[in-house]
């Protein structure tokens, strides 16, 4: 049940002044939530000084000020033209100008001789200062003032700024302080307000104090954090109270496995697998997630397990997003698994039923070791005997639900997941938080760097040109466009682009997009891979899992276009063979600084963990990952882009806090069980 304190948290909106029927959904629209909290959490992303300043003269032109001066005249415009008020003070006037308003009621606004306060962003017009509509009218006779210091709020549609401080205004007056959940020692070390002080600090405040700003701030921003850290600890600790079957070591098969490769494995694929092997031969259910570059051979590692789970009678599950990357896993895992006695096979949604079939009787019987499939692996009617371990490839692409109903196919199978998207090393801590981690930082010896270079599509028929001449002499390449249809994207759709590169190229030129049917999306693919056809043009359908070694160059057109993690993984489907690759990343003119910069990246370097930091930089972590997918919550206060280090100092926290005796830490648990309770909505919950 909840407690009594925070009952006027969890209010209704319409249970404040002022909020009526018609407000109280757009409010909710706004917030995310029909709660005071909801709207106590949304915070004001900047502030705007109000302070009246000495004197006309001060003003800046293009800032906002607030001035105290006397009405000189009111003169109305003839026609359209706009009403002018002019203002004198000691040092000179100051003219305020409203489009189609009454000059009557201007007249009574501003009576002459009145002293007068305004606000709003000063103009130059003609030499001269103005101010149109100013944001606030004020006559100090009767006792009205603008704020000394303005919040302002995010809005939408039918909520006015006025609306919502009003509104945040009345909730905070119903706030009274609540136990502290914050080690003591850590808020005095930063300094931190007290939850309720630090609400009130940024809806409220009194002076424009940016450092104070920042610091409630972060408090909050830490209660997030540290709410999510609490509610993984909790799912932890579930998890383990059901024991997994271990995976005992078995050499034998690691190294015949090893021993029948044509290449010599990375010390960080031998790290990353020694690591799995420890997980998977404990009774706890492993959770690790394997992080590697594009190319740097996660399939091996992944491989390796599953050869560990069949030499133990254990079945593996492997899950990828899409049937091309399914289909494609399986036969990679099979070419590791055959020479040393094991099988793996293909299950995705458009197999008959004859297949289907046939697939689950080799399950049934271990005939069949590992199944690589998408969503089609946890249908019903789908038995995976013995399942043991559980890879999950491209993970931030599921959902949670997703991944939970595979698991549910087995008894607490060990769970490994595999991204080949770079997570920044200032945001692993948030998104990997519950998972122990193995990165692969090298790439087989054999791979090529790839040479990028950025161009003007303006050079479009030379670069076409190239292509052709390319295929003329056995090489294979990749054009991606931005788009499927012209809509839009003119000649860089896919399907018109397709049609211009024929005419240029002899070959056949192959075409593969999302909105395929299966069978032609995987006989363009068959035929780009078998050389029938030496370009394929493609959407970025192709980002992951297409391995093509024979092919040397990628073309990506309206690269300013594109995240620079999404260009750096196209430009990964070149580069994997023994053969020198290169990668044109095509440009709409004008290229912007900023757009130059962030292509420039990509020509720069091939570490895709620095590529991910730039990006993340650049374009927040929602672009990067698509975090509803990966299990991150749509933070209310937490900005990722700062806040990422509060992960780690909430982790090591609750660390402490487990290792106290019970009667020491029972007020702490008591007080963060409301912290849990005021944030439960913004929790995902993995068990």
């Amino acid at each position: 049940m909840r407690p009594e304190i925070l009952f006027p948290f969890f209010k209704d909106l319409k249970s404040l002044s002022g909020i009526g029927p018609k407000t109280a959904p757009l409010l909710q629209r706004l917030t995310g939530g029909d709660k005071v909290l909801d709207l106590l959490l949304h915070l004001p992303h900047e502030y705007i000084d109000r302070r009246v300043k000495p004197s006309f003269f001060e003003t800046i032109v293009g800032e906002i000020a607030t001035v105290k001066g006397t009405v000189d005249s009111v003169s109305a415009g003839h026609g359209n033209a706009p009403t002018r008020v002019r203002l004198i003070d000691d040092t000179g006037f100051l003219t305020l100008v409203f489009f189609r308003a009454q000059p009557s009621w201007l007249q009574k606004q501003f009576p002459m001789n009145q002293e007068m306060i305004v606000s709003g962003m000063i103009e130059d017009f003609n030499g001269t200062r103005q101010m149109v509509h100013p944001d606030h009218v004020c006559n100090p006779e009767k006792g009205e003032e603008p704020p000394r210091v303005e919040p302002v709020y995010r809005l939408t549609a039918g909520v006015t700024s006025r609306t919502i401080r009003k509104a945040i205004s009345v909730a905070c007056e119903g706030l009274t302080n609540i136990p502290e959940w914050i080690d003591q020692s850590l808020a005095q070390s930063k300094n931190w307000p007290s939850f309720v002080d630090a609400l009130k600090q940024l809806h409220l405040p009194e002076e424009l104090d940016i450092p104070a700003f920042e610091s409630a701030r972060q408090r909050l921003a830490y209660d997030e954090a540290l709410a999510r850290e609490m509610a993984m600890n909790e799912q932890r600790l579930e998890r383990n109270k059901t024991p997994a079957e271990s995976i005992a070591r078995h050499n034998h098969a690691t190294n015949n496995l090893l021993d029948a490769l044509p290449f010599a494995p990375t010390r960080a694929q031998l790290k990353a697998f020694d690591d799995i092997q420890s997980d998977m031969a404990r009774k706890l259910p492993m959770r690790r997630m394997l992080q590697g570059d594009v190319g740097a051979g996660k399939t091996l590692v992944a491989a390796l397990a599953i050869a560990q789970a069949a030499a133990s009678g254990k079945f593996t599950a492997f899950m990828s997003p899409t049937e091309v990357l399914a289909r494609q896993q399986a036969v990679s895992l099979h070419k590791f698994l055959e020479p040393i006695g094991y099988r793996c096979e293909a299950l995705t949604g458009r197999d008959s039923k004859k297949r289907r079939l046939e697939i689950l009787e080799g399950v049934a019987a271990g005939e069949i070791h590992c199944l690589s499939g998408t969503q089609a692996l946890y249908q019903a009617g789908v038995d995976l005997p013995n399942l043991g371990l559980v890879i999950i490839d491209e993970q931030h692409r599921f959902g949670v639900a997703d991944r939970l109903k595979l698991s549910e196919k087995g008894k607490a199978p060990h769970v490994l997941m595999m991204s080949a998207t770079p997570i920044p090393r200032t945001l692993a801590s948030a998104i990997n938080g519950d998972l122990d981690t193995s990165i692969l930082d090298e790439k087989p010896a054999n791979r090529k760097p790839i040479t990028t270079r950025i161009a003007s599509e303006d050079r479009i028929e030379e670069v076409m040109g190239a292509v052709a001449n390319a295929a003329a002499r056995g090489e294979r390449a990749f054009w991606v466009c931005p788009a499927v249809d012209s809509e839009g994207a003119e000649d860089a759709a896919a399907t018109v682009r397709q049609e211009i590169l024929q005419q240029h190229v002899t070959s056949p030129v192959a075409l593969v997009h999302g909105k395929l049917p299966p069978t032609e999306k995987d006989g363009a693919l068959e035929a780009f891979r078998k050389g029938d056809a030496s370009v394929l043009v493609a959407t970025t359908v192709i980002e992951v899992g297409v391995d093509v070694p024979e092919a040397t160059i990628m073309v990506i057109e309206h690269a300013e276009g594109f995240g620079l993690a999404q260009l750096h993984q196209l430009r990964g489907r070149v580069g994997r063979g023994d053969k020198p690759s290169s990668c044109l990343l095509l440009y709409k003119p004008p290229l912007s600084e900023s757009g130059q910069k962030r292509l420039n990246v990509l020509r720069e370097t091939e570490d895709g963990f620095a590529i991910a930091e730039a990006d993340f930089e650049q374009r927040g972590p929602g672009d990067l990952l698509g975090l509803k997918q990966s299990g991150l919550p749509d933070f209310k206060v937490l900005d990722l882009t700062k806040h990422s280090d509060l992960f780690a100092i909430a982790r090591d926290d609750i660390k402490l806090l487990s290792n106290h005796s019970a009667e020491k830490a029972k007020p702490r648990r008591e007080s963060l069980e409301i912290l849990k309770e005021l944030f439960s909505q913004n929790i995902v919950s993995e068990t």
